[in-house]
């Protein structure tokens, strides 16, 4: 039986192979299939294939003749201008003519082909394995953005989660837990530090006489001072119901320290405004600091501390007073009457 020469029009090599390439045996490229020809600007019919490939691992043909281009074996070739995509196929000879058919893919980089040259599932023969591949890409990087887009969300309610555990939501100050962790990194790390316990006076009045409404207004401006009398780096914390804690990042100096508490007493004595009412409250203030020990413990810190608030009470309320664990407890500034006895006083008479 005499077998008859396969014969394809190019509407089949179109669809058979999208991404031949016919050449003369001079090495001129007679046609491109439809995906080849996407792959440069303008046409490729006319150019010469050694001015667009570099064929690596070149040869001799089976024939002993220096060809342009290997036949009938693997071949790897690269684009001689950017984007430099390798290539790979296999060169085979035309029957009955001279012309070379050369049928090319992508290989391993066809998801980086995908994105230079915009390709898509139709520019790919339908038996083309890499389809399969894209598919697998494609899910994946969805997936991986997906997976990304919630690690971001969950990261976000984990922040957020954590703020709010470390925050009062009235005041908008740290808590306690807020403050031992901040104490415990800071005295673990041997940073040295100020710490600043700070008790209202006269608050229990302000809310029997009008209301806890007028309370949360005033608590409201203690953090609002608070937070202005501290820097970024350092921390104001609220403890309790009218307690507050401050702590200073490298700040020990103790004169600087007693006036920082003089210019917040001062503050708080400014009435605030509820409604008709001026509710008038005051300070009082006591401290230590890191420099004070020679091992600081956070325990021992905030009872010194709260030792030294507790003599700011005995000698009158709206002063201050330093505990210094190797002289004892020093008062600060000289006690003043309820800040509704003195309106209109300058809170500067405290020095």
């Amino acid at each position: 039986m005499t077998r008859q020469p396969l014969t394809m029009t190019n509407s089949v090599l179109d669809t058979l192979m999208p991404m031949h390439l016919l050449v003369s045996a001079c090495g001129t490229i007679r046609r491109a299939g439809p995906t080849m020809s996407k792959l440069r600007e303008g046409p490729l019919a006319g150019q010469a294939f050694s001015t667009l490939f570099t064929v690596r691992r070149s040869r001799r043909d089976p024939t002993g003749e220096e060809s342009f281009i290997p036949l009938n074996q693997k071949l790897h070739l690269v684009f001689c201008d950017p984007p430099k995509t390798s290539l790979k196929g296999i060169a085979v000879p035309v029957l009955g003519s001279s012309d070379i058919l050369i049928n090319l893919s992508f290989g391993l980089s066809v998801v980086d082909a995908v994105t230079d040259y915009e390709l898509n599932s139709a520019d790919f023969a339908a038996t083309e394995m890499a389809i399969e591949m894209l598919y697998l890409v494609e899910a994946k990087s969805a997936v991986l953005e997906e997976t990304k887009q919630l690690n971001a969300r969950l990261q976000g309610a984990k922040i957020a989660a954590e703020e709010q555990a470390y925050t009062d939501t009235l005041t908008g100050l740290k808590n306690r837990r807020a403050m031992d962790h901040v104490m415990e990194r800071m005295t673990s790390s041997k940073v040295r530090f100020g710490l600043m316990h700070i008790d209202l006076d006269y608050f229990k009045s302000v809310n029997d006489t009008y209301g806890h409404a007028a309370g949360d207004a005033v608590l409201q401006t203690v953090g609002r001072i608070l937070s202005e009398e501290t820097r970024g780096d350092d921390m104001a914390a609220r403890v309790g119901g009218d307690e507050f804690v401050l702590i200073f990042n490298r700040f020990t100096e103790v004169s600087r320290l007693v006036k920082t508490a003089e210019r917040i007493i001062e503050r708080l004595e400014v009435p605030t405004i509820w409604e008709d009412a001026q509710c008038r409250i005051s300070g009082s203030i006591g401290i230590t600091t890191s420099d004070f020990y020679d091992t600081p413990d956070v325990a021992r810190m905030l009872a010194d501390a709260d030792a030294a608030l507790y003599l700011s009470k005995d000698k009158g309320r709206a002063c201050v007073s330093v505990h210094d664990p190797a002289v004892g407890q020093e008062a600060k500034g000289a006690p003043l009457g309820p800040p509704a006895d003195r309106a209109g006083q300058q809170a500067g008479r405290l020095g």
